[in-house]
């Protein structure tokens, strides 16, 4: 039993070369001009030469992007964009009289007159 079994499995190994042995060859019209495999020949393989590296550049450029922005939203934001956490107070033109009074720089006199010219 074990015999006649191992004789049908060689059967059936040998049997795609016995089938391919018998195929025609393909004549110099068909090899050359056909749809079998070329390379380079008339009428194929030009196209993969110019638009294959086209797409590697696309897809790199792509794949390249998409870090960027997953690493970019990950980070957060730049430190840059953030406001300063206090901004100076802004001097008024009255605050700028009371500290020239208070350094001396002008008398009680002046100071009221400058005072009253500013509204207040």
């Amino acid at each position: 039993m074990q015999k006649v079994l191992v004789q049908r499995v060689a059967a059936l190994c040998l049997l795609p070369g016995a089938v391919w042995a018998q195929a025609q060859a393909p004549s110099d019209a068909e090899r050359y001009y056909g749809w079998g495999p070329h390379m380079m020949g008339w009428g194929g393989g030009w196209y993969a030469m110019i638009f294959g590296p086209l797409f590697m550049i696309l897809f790199l450029g792509v794949l390249v992007a998409l870090a960027v922005v997953l690493a970019r939203w990950l980070g957060g934001p730049w430190p840059g964009t953030y406001p300063p956490h206090q901004l100076p107070p802004s001097r008024t033109p009255l605050d700028i009289l009371k500290e020239r009074f208070a350094r001396g720089e002008i008398d009680k006199a002046e100071f009221e007159d400058r005072r009253r010219v500013l509204g207040e």
